[in-house]
């Protein structure tokens, strides 16, 4: 934590004039400054002029490529769609399975007057930490804080709900406020982590102190958990002793506020009830996202945060798999949440996203080809199936984002060199140009609206009807979007671009 430091000038024994000597050391510092907004904004733009160039260099290549270069790279981007097109809709049947399965417990559960399986006085001991950065969340951690004591359904001698922040300054009364709520509420601890300047560090010297849980949850500061999210999450410990992380589903509560939000809205239901329980279903193992995630205590606090990576939940996560944990994907332990309701705040944090997803991917792609070390558990061996399920999340993923802008300059170079006359001529230009074009097409389109009526199925009740159309008919343009942010997280990792930019809330 940065402390300020007061300067004192002794006017009286001043000289009127200051000597050549002591003005050097004023222009040294002013060419300090200067180095310094120089290097930052090189590194700020650097990035934007890299993804620039690539586009106008790609466009102006294929402007001069023969024909049937054209259609070798036609064909190649084509099938790699249709692959991917492919792998999204397994995954989306895949997930119907766990979503079946989670109703029925919800069923059970309902049926025997919402009793759990596992008495109060035999649940396990939870932490459950929120963690903040108090000048970007100031205005909600107190209702989150008080919420979480309040609303949730959990003993209060088996939970202990810790709040995590810090804060470049002091904010008051705020941090007074914060502080009394432990006179309040027995169940609460509030922490102002010293030194601290991000997530992880929050998390890392948390780690270190001796609480006697046996589970440790994960929220960032704008959730609100559902009051019995807790307890589903730890019934999935207590009936399976091998699990090790608990992922919850995240849902957007704020996707009637902008167009941005209800499509981010759309997405977090895609990813969270569709592509992460059937990810983990197809390739065998799911992940910690960061947000709404159980831990064994044990593990995580041997594993710690790697506070020098910009998404550390990614790399915490990879690296717990590749020591064999078990995380299962809880469609019942839910927790809602904000999303950027500005271009520009979803624009940070989605190249944050990316390029952390780059380092974690450039770190554990070597879990593709090596033997798993440290396992947690005994006889634990990574299945082929698995590791083809790394090379599709980690290298395919990321080389995505260059397929598909590559094949948006394609079609840009086609607009250039034929450009069409009329409606008909662009239809055939960008999509039916070789007749093989058209089953490829055809079959990914079919994908697509298959994961999106899979995702209808399992919709939030925040989300409309109007809202998936909608989301369906702008898809493309949102996945050249993301595809392009991808490329500028690359650019920015190629830079070594380290500042951290915490997601705006509101």
């Amino acid at each position: 934590m940065s402390e300020s430091k007061d300067f004192v000038v002794n006017i009286g024994e001043a000289p009127a004039y200051p000597s050549s000597a002591e003005k050097a050391p004023k222009k040294s510092l002013f060419d300090g400054i200067t180095s310094g907004k120089a290097s930052a904004f090189i590194s700020e733009w650097t990035p934007m002029g890299l993804v620039a160039s690539y586009f106008i260099f790609s466009v102006c290549l294929y402007s001069f490529c023969s024909e049937r270069w054209i259609a070798i790279f036609w064909f190649i981007y084509m099938c790699t769609n249709f692959y991917i097109a492919g792998a999204t809709v397994l995954e989306a049947f895949m997930s119907i399975t766990p979503c079946r399965e989670a109703r029925k417990v919800v069923t059970q559960a309902e049926e025997k007057g919402w009793l759990f399986p596992t008495p109060n006085d035999q649940l396990l001991i939870l932490d459950l930490l929120i963690v903040a950065y108090l000048p970007n969340e100031k205005d909600i951690i107190m209702d989150r804080a008080l919420y979480a004591l309040e609303q949730i359904d959990y003993p209060s001698d088996k939970i202990r709900i810790n709040i995590l922040y810090n804060t470049p300054k002091p904010i008051e009364p705020l941090e007074s406020e914060l502080h009394a709520l432990t006179d309040k509420f027995p169940h609460a601890r509030v922490i102002k982590v010293p030194n601290s300047t991000s997530k992880a560090d929050n998390l890392n010297y948390f780690f270190t102190l001796d609480t006697g849980s046996d589970l440790i949850a994960i929220y960032d500061c704008d959730h609100y958990p559902h009051p019995n999210a807790p307890r589903w999450a730890v019934e999935r410990f207590i009936a399976d002793k091998e699990t090790d992380i608990v992922q919850g589903r995240c849902i957007i509560f704020n996707s009637e506020e902008t167009l941005l939000t209800s499509m981010i809205a759309v997405e977090f239901d895609k990813i969270y009830a569709v592509s992460h329980p059937g990810r983990a279903t197809m390739w065998g193992f799911g992940l910690f996202c960061g947000s709404n995630g159980y831990w064994r205590t044990s593990l995580l606090r041997d594993l710690k945060m790697n506070g020098d990576m910009l998404t550390e939940d990614i790399d915490s996560a990879l690296r717990a798999f590749s020591r064999g944990s078990k995380t299962v994907h809880d469609l019942n332990v839910t927790s809602f949440e904000l999303a950027p309701t500005t271009f520009q705040a979803f624009w940070k944090q989605r190249l944050r996203w990316a390029q952390g997803w780059a380092q974690a991917s450039a770190v554990h792609a070597k879990m593709i080809y090596n033997q798993p070390q440290n396992v947690l558990h005994e006889n634990y061996n990574r299945t082929f199936t698995a590791r083809f399920g790394v090379l599709s999340l980690l290298l395919i993923r990321e080389s995505s984002y260059y397929l598909v802008t590559q094949y948006t300059c394609l079609v840009l170079s086609f607009l250039i060199t034929k450009f069409p006359t009329n409606g008909a001529e662009l239809w055939k230009l960008v999509y039916f140009q070789y007749p093989v074009s058209q089953w490829l097409f055809l079959i990914s389109i079919i994908c697509l609206f298959a994961t999106l009526w899979i995702t209808n199925q399992v919709k939030s009740e925040f989300i409309s009807r109007k809202m998936i159309v909608f989301f369906s008919v702008t898809y493309p343009f949102y996945l050249v979007l993301m595809a392009t942010m991808g490329l500028y997280g690359h650019a920015r990792q190629v830079v070594k671009y380290s500042s951290w930019n915490p997601t705006a809330r509101s």
